[in-house]
């Protein structure tokens, strides 16, 4: 019966570490397509410092600057509840930088669909 119960343990601890390293990968991926397109965003939009887009907390200074907003809009994403209102400006003022309709800003709140976003702001023309 003990023997049971350390090889149940033990199976138990490799699908934990699998999904740790599923999730790891899975996170680190949405980063570096974030910082991406974050970056070309910024490129495109004649915005300084465009590889802030990789420090994290300093993109959000970074989406301020895109958005043509000043740095108290950054330090409003910080704060828990407020930040979705902030983030939502942000975002209509990322999508009227690169000159798309700014409904697509309010979209960039919602997850899964700010990836489409996020790539459509950064890749089209």
């Amino acid at each position: 019966m003990e023997n049971i119960s350390s090889n149940m343990a033990g199976g138990m601890m490799a699908m934990i570490g699998a999904f740790f390293v599923v999730f790891l990968l899975f996170v680190t991926a949405f980063y570096i397509f974030f910082s991406i397109c974050l970056q070309t965003i910024a490129k495109k939009t004649n915005t300084e410092n465009a590889w802030l887009a990789w420090i994290p907390v300093a993109n959000i200074f970074l989406m301020a600057s895109i958005a043509k907003k000043p740095v108290i809009w950054a330090i409003l994403c910080l704060i828990p509840i407020i930040n979705i209102v902030a983030f939502i400006f942000l975002g209509i003022g990322i999508a009227e930088a690169r000159g798309k309709e700014s409904w697509l800003g309010i979209l960039m709140i919602i997850p899964g669909i700010n990836l489409v976003v996020l790539g459509y702001l950064a890749f089209s023309k």
